[in-house]
């Protein structure tokens, strides 16, 4: 109402007063707009301002850049504004490191001129998103002592009319009296005839006489743009190119004010790029039309054009217009998600440009450093939620558990896990904050993963009876047998207070190392007097003895039994952090967030041993499982992954005849550290735990390739059974499984999913991996017998980058392994 206000006080300087009857009462019932008074000198000292530009008379190749973001304030910010706000803050951040203490920078301009769908809250929304994101503009809405403001153009009224006025003085612009009905007859007639819908034209030379009469009798009118006959308008686009239009016949006279006062758009936003010194407009592709108008009313004016550069649309990945059905679209969203500013910054960044280099991990300084309009494609940018969650997570790598534990924090509060009246700055609340986070870090790819993970931990998973347990891998194993007499142990022993359990006292101790920094990785371990991990570690130890079991033989029954899943983060980190839970002290909301204590866990596995069938109580022999793959075998075939309902296709398993594939150990593994040969230059050597008592030490040939970072801290998968053999004097046991393309020009690790068990060995579809024909090759066997050698030309990536054997996959606990490189070969 604030630019009704100063339209309706400066209009009746040039005659423009003529509103509409609803448009005069809204004025008369706000009592707190003081309408402006204005005298003969004001006036003239109005008029004459209204040419003052700040470029005016310059080549905008050579000023100063001053770059703008002008949100309409009818929503929130969305994926593509927040990209066109950041390639305009880039810019204008390489303006001031060039210029420092100039006038170069970024302006944030609120065009509000949308009184009905414009709201204060939307505003404030959208501001406060550019300043979540990092985006901190140096001029905008309510900065204090500022040159060119306001910068809402709900306050900027008065300067519209004046350069209107200003276009009619100088027969640039006209009144046209033609009512909505006559305007909509002149519509259908040109429709009915196949032309294009255009205004006629038909008040532009009209008699000074009759137009004077119309203004005596109040009859409203627009002011509409004189558009010269056989003018065009040419912009070379920094992004597009050379674009040009036919004026005359492209729009005709268009509207600068409509008839109760209210600047148009185009209007509003060619005076305010000129009366700011705005040098580049970087804007949607969307708004490359816009430009027609705005170009020839800044020729008008006698105001310098900006450069442009439109930018293409951001699609969804169906190839349509991103919007809210392709999931979450706003940054207040993605905030809530638990996103980095950062992060996000970074793949807004992307959707559109590159350096030309293979880097896609930026930090804000480099990209202010490297980003250059030139590079911005004309082709649309699809948006990848994965891709997008994959950079977040690789900034999250950059930070300790110290930078993320109050991101987690925060998380944990969206989730509601507090009770209410928790203070967020309670040492018990830091804490626990701190040990989801260093639970999580090693598989968090947002930061609400933190707490989403910390919420499944304290959970439990066992259903009430094995009639009831839908996973088919818990099932399995538990019929494998050992299960039943393992948890049964573990009872036992919990009843006699002698399995191990975290110090009450020192649950944090868990995700602390020795330097009382947090613990990110789950090959790591806290200490103490009373050292939890090992003594858990030896208690196992003491299990694998008595029961002969090994490997997710053994791991894999104990995870279930204490935590209701098969796979997941360090047993005892879990433990540790359901002991915190659990504290009479605790600030967590426990009976909102599901916790299962752990005397409540085991006393629903003494319940759920009551159920096992009898059958299944005890460890299985060779030759049983022997009889239970038999009898598989006797079962109608299914079709396997690599088939189809073609009798013409042929199972390459059917024609193989070469060693077995189980004669493979091939393993899950994490890389723990990774540091340069110091003798050979194509060399990484590699501390990686394998699920052994001691990580192994392995030499590969991965430098050219990656880097120590792409490394470390991986899943991958690592060929066990082979013997040490010196690299360069580096004693080197196994191998790094990696896939790359036909000319090995490209080499990346073959990845195994977040929710593998490092350790465990990958099976393959329609393999039997559990018989006794299904123990690995001793290592002087595959050496000798060149078993690797022969299985290698079998071993590829299909056209998704998933690694096979024969058509068939590689399998974890977790799921498929993937890797980025499509239909090559895997060594």
């Amino acid at each position: 109402m604030a630019l009704i206000a100063a339209l309706s006080a400066s209009s009746k300087l040039r005659g423009i007063s003529a509103f509409t009857q609803p448009a005069r009462f809204a004025l008369r019932n706000i009592q707190h707009i003081q309408l402006f008074s204005t005298t003969e000198e004001e006036t003239t000292q109005l008029s004459s301002s209204a040419s003052d530009f700040p470029l005016a008379g310059k080549s905008v190749d050579d000023v100063l850049p001053r770059l703008r973001f002008a949100p309409s304030p009818t929503g929130s910010l969305h994926v593509g504004g927040a990209r066109t706000a950041l390639y305009n803050w880039l810019m204008a951040q390489k303006g001031q490191l060039d210029f420092p203490d100039s006038e170069s920078g970024f302006v944030v301009r609120v065009e509000d001129t949308d009184q009905a769908r414009s709201t204060k809250e939307s505003e404030q929304s959208v501001l406060k998103d550019l300043l979540w994101l990092g985006l901190k503009w140096d001029e905008g809405p309510d900065n204090k002592g500022v040159k060119y403001g306001p910068y809402r153009q709900s306050e900027r009224g008065e300067m519209y009319v004046k350069l209107a006025n200003k276009l009619l003085e100088e027969g640039k612009a006209y009144r046209c009296f033609c009512t909505p009905e006559e305007l909509e007859e002149l519509r259908a007639e040109q429709e009915s005839q196949g032309l294009q819908p255009r205004y006629d034209g038909r008040w532009r030379d009209a008699d000074p006489e009759l137009v004077q009469q119309k203004l005596d009798e109040g009859t409203p009118f627009t002011v509409r743009f004189k558009v010269a006959p056989g003018s065009r308008v040419v912009i070379d686009d920094i992004v597009r190119g050379t674009v040009a239009w036919d004026a005359d016949a492209t729009v005709g006279d268009f509207i600068l004010l409509r008839s109760n006062g209210i600047p148009v758009y185009n209007f509003c936003v060619a005076v305010d790029d000129a009366k700011m010194g705005i040098s580049t407009v970087i804007r949607a592709e969307e708004h490359l039309t816009n430009t027609l108008r705005q170009g020839l009313i800044l020729d008008a004016l006698g105001a310098p054009r900006p450069r442009y550069a439109h930018c293409s649309l951001i699609l969804g990945e169906d190839k349509q217009k991103l919007s809210k059905r392709h999931g979450a679209t706003s940054c207040d969203q993605f905030r809530l998600d638990g996103f980095l500013p950062d992060a996000m910054i970074n793949y807004l960044a992307l959707l559109g440009w590159n350096d030309g280099s293979d880097n896609e991990i930026y930090t804000r300084d480099e990209l202010v450093e490297v980003f250059d309009l030139k590079r911005v494609v004309k082709s649309p940018s699809v948006f990848d939620m994965e891709k997008l969650k994959w950079v977040n997570g690789q900034h999250m790598k950059l930070m300790t558990v110290e930078d993320l534990r109050d991101l987690v924090k925060e998380q944990l509060s969206f989730e509601n896990v507090w009770q209410e009246g928790s203070s967020m700055d309670d040492q018990i609340v830091n804490d626990f904050s701190f040990a989801a986070t260093a639970l999580a870090k090693q598989m968090m790819e947002t930061t609400k993963d933190g707490a989403l993970n910390a919420k499944v931990v304290l959970n439990y998973g066992l259903p009430a009876t094995f009639d009831e347990l839908q996973d088919e891998c818990a099932k399995k194993m538990i019929k494998m047998g050992n299960f039943y007499p393992l948890a049964t142990k573990i009872i036992e022993l919990v009843e006699a207070n002698e399995f191990p359990m975290p110090d009450p006292a020192r649950t944090l101790s868990s995700f602390i190392d020795a330097k009382g920094k947090g613990i990110e990785e789950d090959s790591q371990s806290g200490g103490g007097a009373y050292d939890y991990t090992a003594a858990y570690k030896a208690q196992m130890k003491a299990l694998a003895k008595e029961f002969t079991v090994k490997g997710k033989c053994l791991f894999h029954p104990v995870r279930f039994m204490l935590s209701g899943e098969m796979s997941g983060q360090d047993v005892t980190k879990q433990l540790s952090l359901l002991s915190m839970a659990c504290q009479p002290e605790s600030a967590l909301d426990r009976e909102a967030v599901g916790v299962v204590s752990f005397d409540e866990r085991i006393t629903r596995l003494k319940s759920f041993l009551e159920t096992v069938p009898e059958e299944f109580r005890t460890k299985k022999g060779k030759e049983d499982l022997k009889k239970e793959a038999a009898k598989e075998d006797e079962k109608p075939a299914t079709k396997s992954v690599s088939q189809t309902s073609s009798a013409n296709v042929v199972d390459p398993k059917d024609t193989y005849e070469g060693p077995p594939i189980t004669a493979l150990d091939i393993r899950v593994g994490r890389i723990n550290k990774v540091w340069e040969h110091e003798e050979a230059d194509k060399l990484f050597c590699e501390e990686i735990d394998v699920g052994e008592d001691e990580p192994r030490q392995i030499a590969s040939g991965l430098k050219p390739y990656l880097k120590t970072e792409d490394l470390e801290g991986r899943l991958c998968l690592v060929l066990c059974n082979l013997k040490t053999r010196k690299l360069v004097g580096f004693p080197s046991h196994g191998m790094v499984l990696c896939a790359s393309n036909s000319d090995h020009t490209e080499v990346r690790l073959v990845s195994p999913p977040v929710d593998a068990v490092v350790g465990e060995r990958i099976t393959i579809p329609d393999f039997d991996f559990e018989g006794e024909e299904a123990d690995p090759f001793k290592e002087n066997k595959i050496g000798k017998k060149k078993i690797f050698e022969k299985l290698a030309p079998h071993l590829v990536t299909n056209r998704y980058g998933i690694p096979e054997f024969l058509g068939r996959p590689f399998m974890t606990s977790g799921g498929v392994c993937t890797s980025p490189i499509s239909e090559g070969s895997v060594s």
